[in-house]
């Protein structure tokens, strides 16, 4: 499956699960506001951040939705792949797999 297939269909889960629990959702979301809208890191600096924590948890629908975050904040493909490489220092060889799907789905958003 293409990233943007995989992109649409991760909001599709959510917005199923929204539905389902859709207090805990908006408390979620309200959470998400905050911390991105608060604090003194600008909000790339703050999705860099999500994008290496996705690579280590290996989590590829996070990689999915911060990488599309960060293809409209404007970020280069050097400023991921150096967010990347600090994913893999802190996460060993599972990390590197992950950092590898992470670029590739960059390189497929930003294209």
């Amino acid at each position: 499956m293409a990233w943007q297939e995989k992109l649409s269909a991760t909001r599709t889960s959510l917005r199923n699960l929204n539905g389902a629990i859709p207090d805990t959702s908006r408390a979620f979301g309200a959470l998400g506001k905050a911390v991105k809208e608060g604090g003194t890191l600008d909000y790339k600096t703050k999705e860099f951040i999500a994008l290496g924590m996705s690579v280590s948890l290996r989590c590829e629908p996070c990689i999915t939705l911060h990488t599309d975050a960060l293809v409209k904040a404007g970020a280069t493909r050097e400023e991921v792949s150096d967010v990347l490489g600090m994913a893999i220092q802190m996460g060993g060889g599972p990390a590197m797999m992950y950092a590898a799907k992470a670029l590739e789905c960059f390189d497929e958003l930003s294209a």
